[in-house]
């Protein structure tokens, strides 16, 4: 309280900035929220492949090549979801899309951890070869971003540009030299729902109906390599 008594013993102008500078001090940093299009380009080709919400960690893809449903991704957790609302089911989206893998919420301090967990989750990976770097700045779309480079021994690596105010890689460059840019980037308030799997959802794994079919009368094993 004495400290507030000093800080507020000028004029009250100078009471409130200096009360505002506090809140600022104090406060955590806001979650960014926006939405965009996913667009590739490559040589002369430019191709829209989906589109793209974010907020609090969290990501919402949509995509072209699978329009019956949508992934999130929460890297808190972390998980990556491919969502079927029509066949009310939900399932691990593991190796289903590549973008699940590149364009996700990170720290922009250490985003090398974001993508190794959800690289985690499509499959088993060496983290002895996984390897994540910084690789300098450069701009995109007029923002400053900050350049990390991921290669791995058992798939493709990526290049990523990751803008700092959003946490999010603004632009990724695959090995075939294919450049998916979040265009059109609108800043707005997302809602929460989007973000969510609904409640009248069941989740599907493929693996446990594979193993149910094995062990019933219909399953023929394949003859043993000679």
């Amino acid at each position: 309280m004495k400290r507030n008594e000093k800080i507020c013993s000028g004029s009250p102008a100078a009471c409130l900035l200096a009360v505002a500078i506090l809140a600022n001090a104090t406060m955590p940093a806001q979650a960014q929220q926006f939405s965009a299009d996913l667009v590739a380009r490559k040589d002369d080709t430019v191709t829209a492949m989906g589109t793209l919400r974010v907020s609090d960690g969290k990501a919402r893809i949509e995509t072209t090549a699978l329009p019956d449903g949508f992934f999130l991704i929460d890297t808190a957790r972390p998980a990556a979801y491919f969502v079927r609302p029509g066949a009310r089911v939900f399932m691990d989206a593991r190796q289903s899309s590549q973008l699940t893998q590149m364009f996700v919420p990170v720290d922009p301090d250490q985003p090398c951890r974001q993508w190794q967990a959800i690289a985690q989750l499509a499959a088993p990976i060496d983290v002895a070869t996984w390897h994540c770097q910084r690789d300098g700045e450069e701009m995109v779309a007029g923002r400053a971003t900050d350049v990390y480079r991921v290669t791995a021994s058992s798939g493709p690596g990526f290049v990523g540009w990751i803008d700092r105010a959003r946490r999010f890689p603004v632009q990724i460059k695959t090995a075939d030299g294919t450049v998916i840019a979040v265009d059109h980037i609108r800043d707005e308030p997302q809602p929460a729902q989007a973000f969510e799997i609904p409640a009248n959802l069941r989740k599907f794994d493929p693996q446990a109906l594979i193993r149910r079919i094995q062990q019933s009368d219909v399953w023929v094993a394949p003859p043993a390599s000679e």
